[in-house]
């Protein structure tokens, strides 16, 4: 592989593993707030303890995320210099905010919730949470834009001294159409993977019949996220499909390897054979659906790979416009596939553990086993949908304007990449056997039996607080 395949693959393996940790900061941070917030509430001290027992294992998560993604960042000026070079003045104004506005707004208030148990009002300390989790989905918003403009540039043009890409509207940048549906379809889609990651830990905990009366609230509010995060992210994915195919058609024509253009277009549930058009395949299929998802009607036509083809070779020249259809494809599906069945182990738990006091004495081994696994499968699933949204964009590193083929960095050879390449992936492997290793250590015991009230006074002056970064 050449410098340039490596870097790619250098950027999507190390993209995917920061994004492990983004849907579970996102959804957590809010659901911990919601726990502390029914403590203040009520005084019961079992939502404290779900609040210090799930706030362990976000303050875990969060802190890598942070790690993992100033490295991913660090990769747009080493691999691929003429990309920043040509389009940096308009990719990097939503980053540069989400650093210098959402970060250090997130990472304040964080650093004041941590410290400041015993140091801060009640209520003031209840909000510091809350504003944490607000600069979290802030971050979000601003790296969107900026991948939003990846896949749908506007608020630019193109300088006639340098013939580089100038921001001359940033509100076009943060709230153009793509930008807003994606930080809502990623948003609810993460809360999706956070209400089953809190109510499957709470869950497995329930199953073993541990810790019952104080998990038993987890599950309820996991699995009833799990269910309402669902729907959302349901509504907002098919919003985003319109809208990519108004703006990207030959990523959903890929997304079902529809090489012919159709109307009343199927969506297709599994394929048999290959994806390259070139045979027959056999297809378990939905009638329409594709039209659905493209157009919002079941009567819609949605264009195919090799009319898309022949229409970008007539715009853009000659080259191969086609994504690789087989990893389009199959993303698409598991991201739609795990996420489903988030939703129905949502109900599945919702079921099993209805009204206050029922905890069924049968099948608690399946439940058990189903809860530690399901853990794992919207995460993934969101995973796929990141995939499916980056790989179906190519061969543009930013749509219609720059390929990916002339975004990298000439003055790098293919052995500098393979030694950073090699260096992330077992510094990456190392964080993971050590971010498990922690989360099961605090998963296994459960919330621990001595936490009490802490000793809030509201009426006292704000303490002094010492922390450090």
């Amino acid at each position: 592989m050449n410098a340039l395949d490596l870097s790619r693959w250098q950027f999507a393996i190390t993209t995917v593993y920061h994004f492990f940790f983004v849907p579970i900061t996102l959804g957590t941070v809010y659901i911990v707030a919601g726990f502390q917030t029914a403590w203040v509430r009520t005084g019961d001290t079992r939502y404290l303890k779900l609040t210090k027992f799930f706030g362990k294992l976000f303050l875990i998560n969060f802190a890598i995320g942070v790690v993992t993604g100033i490295v991913q960042e660090f990769q747009f000026g080493m691999n691929w210099a003429d990309y920043s070079r040509y389009v940096g003045d308009v990719f990097g104004a939503p980053l540069a905010m989400e650093g210098l506005l959402a970060f250090f707004l997130e990472s304040t208030f964080l650093g004041l919730w941590i410290f400041g148990w015993d140091r801060l009002p009640k209520k003031a300390h209840l909000a510091t949470i809350w504003m944490a989790a607000i600069g979290t989905s802030l971050s979000a918003w601003f790296i969107l834009a900026a991948n939003a403009w990846m896949q749908h540039p506007t608020g630019y043009e193109i300088s006639q001294t340098t013939g580089r890409a100038v921001l001359n509207d940033i509100g076009k940048v943060l709230f153009q159409n793509t930008a807003v549906i994606s930080w809502f379809h990623t948003l609810t889609a993460a809360f999706l993977v956070s209400g089953v990651f809190v109510g499957g830990i709470a869950a497995w905990h329930m199953s073993k019949k541990q810790h019952v009366d104080i998990f038993r609230p987890a599950v309820k509010v996991g699995a009833v996220i799990a269910l309402l995060a669902g729907l959302g992210t349901m509504v907002t994915g098919s919003i985003n499909s319109e809208i990519m195919t108004t703006q990207q058609p030959m990523k959903i024509a890929a997304a079902e390897g529809l090489y012919e253009t159709t109307a009343n277009a199927p969506f297709s549930l599994l394929t048999i054979g290959n994806l390259s058009g070139d045979t027959a395949t056999a297809i378990v299929e939905i009638p329409g659906m594709l039209s659905w998802l493209a157009t919002g009607s079941t009567s819609g036509t949605v264009q195919g790979i090799n009319d898309l083809q022949a229409q970008y070779e007539s715009t853009y020249g000659p080259g191969n416009y086609v994504p690789y259809v087989p990893l389009t494809y199959w993303s698409y599906r598991l991201m739609i596939g795990l996420g489903g069945l988030g939703m129905l182990w949502g109900l599945w738990a919702l079921v099993r553990y209805r009204g206050k006091t029922r905890l069924p004495d049968k099948g608690n081994r399946l439940f058990g086993l189903a809860s530690a696994f399901v853990t794992l499968g919207p995460l993934l699933g969101i995973s796929a949908g990141w995939i499916f949204t980056e790989a179906g964009r190519q061969p543009w590193v930013v749509f219609g304007l720059l390929k990916t083929a002339d975004g990298g960095s000439p003055a790098v050879g293919a052995g500098e990449v393979w030694t950073s390449l090699i260096l992330f992936t077992l510094l990456y492997g190392g964080l993971a056997v050590i971010e498990v290793g922690l989360l099961l250590k605090l998963i296994k015991p459960g919330p621990p039996s001595d936490v009490v009230e802490e000793p809030f006074d509201d009426d006292a002056p704000v303490k002094t607080l010492y922390f450090a970064y």
